[in-house]
């Protein structure tokens, strides 16, 4: 019977190892995107511009496309939140590096303003900045690099 456990164990970590090492080519890939997009983020960010996010949108994408399934969720709120936004803007029109909140365009309509207003409110809320801190904490603490300088 102690044979058969000892085999069962060892067959067992056998099997594992594709698998943890499908996860470590996963988690290298996504750090080595990370640094490779860190100097472009930076500097989006670093203009302060209202669509800095939207700007970063690719990249986001990107991140998000070789995420280890441990930030999965986080990189989904962030992406989906940017995303939701674009498409507001998008569909009514509105170039996002301009869009004033208190001084809309002549002839936006008031849906489209609420979708807006909507789109920008998730993506300021508490749950998409809590994935923007988990997804950086993640970026210091595996890959050793912040998103952004």
């Amino acid at each position: 019977m102690r044979r058969l456990t000892r085999t069962a164990a060892l067959l067992a970590a056998l099997t594992l190892v594709p698998v943890l090492a499908g996860c470590q080519d996963t988690q290298e890939s996504y750090c080595s995107a990370v640094k490779d997009h860190q100097e472009e983020l930076t500097k989006i960010s670093s203009t302060g511009s209202q669509d800095s996010l939207i700007q970063a949108l690719g990249i986001f994408e990107d991140l998000q496309s070789k995420a280890p399934s441990d930030i999965t969720d986080e990189w989904q709120q962030v992406v989906g939140r940017v995303q939701a936004l674009k498409k507001a803007l998008d569909d009514a029109g509105v170039d996002p590096a301009t869009y004033d909140r208190a001084h809309p365009p002549a002839g936006l309509s008031a849906d489209d303003k609420a979708a807006i207003d909507a789109a920008a409110r998730e993506l300021g809320g508490g749950e998409t900045l809590a994935a923007l801190q988990a997804l950086d904490q993640e970026a210091r603490d595996v890959c050793q690099t912040p998103l952004t300088l």
